[in-house]
């Protein structure tokens, strides 16, 4: 299933460490890896075209885990 998420980037310091983004109504997304490079930068403000990926698990559970498909950093 594909959405379209605003919101900004974030690093979650669990376990291993991991990249979210955490939208404006404070829903949280976990970015799946490998994932471009130019969006894991903290505190970037993005619009992203993400695929949700319901096949794997994360050590961080901290929400859906999304594969980024196209992002625009505004």
């Amino acid at each position: 299933m594909n959405i379209k998420i605003v919101g900004k980037v974030e690093y979650i310091d669990i376990g291993t460490g991991t990249w979210a983004i955490m939208t404006d109504s404070d829903e949280q997304y976990e970015i799946w890896q490998p994932a471009p490079e130019a969006i894991l930068q903290e505190g970037l403000k993005v619009s992203v075209t993400a695929k949700i990926r319901d096949d794997v698990m994360s050590m961080a559970a901290i929400g859906d885990v999304i594969e980024i498909e196209d992002f625009q950093i505004l």
